[in-house]
């Protein structure tokens, strides 16, 4: 079993900047795709970032130009850069990885770490 564990959060004012971790205990890492969620306050959970075993990255629109996702195989930790932060960017924001096999993905979620973006 993949544990995950995010840290990073906490209370950032409006125009600021964040990075968040998430620390992996799979020795397969390096092959995993690798995802960061978020979750606002009433709202549903949404696809931030995306980064391949090739280090390919996807972003949503909402935080293009913003965010960046980035993946330190030596260390089995991915990170989230989150700059020019909005209050919308409040959430849980959640580490995910996918290990892609032939017959089947193995899915793993860390416990989210809260981002708290004050205006």
């Amino acid at each position: 079993q993949v544990q995950l564990i995010e840290s990073g959060g906490g209370l950032v004012q409006a125009g600021g900047s964040l990075i968040l971790s998430c620390a992996a205990s799979g020795r397969t890492f390096s092959s995993y795709y690798m995802y960061w969620h978020r979750q606002g306050p009433g709202k549903e959970r949404e696809l931030v970032a995306r980064i391949t075993n090739s280090r390919t990255t996807m972003y949503a629109d909402a935080v293009k130009g913003r965010f960046t996702i980035s993946r330190d195989n030596a260390e089995n930790t991915v990170y989230l850069e989150m700059n020019s932060l909005k209050p919308d960017d409040t959430a849980v924001y959640y580490c995910h990885a996918r290990r892609v096999l032939p017959l089947r993905n193995l899915d793993f979620w860390g416990q989210g770490t809260q981002v708290t973006v004050s205006s």
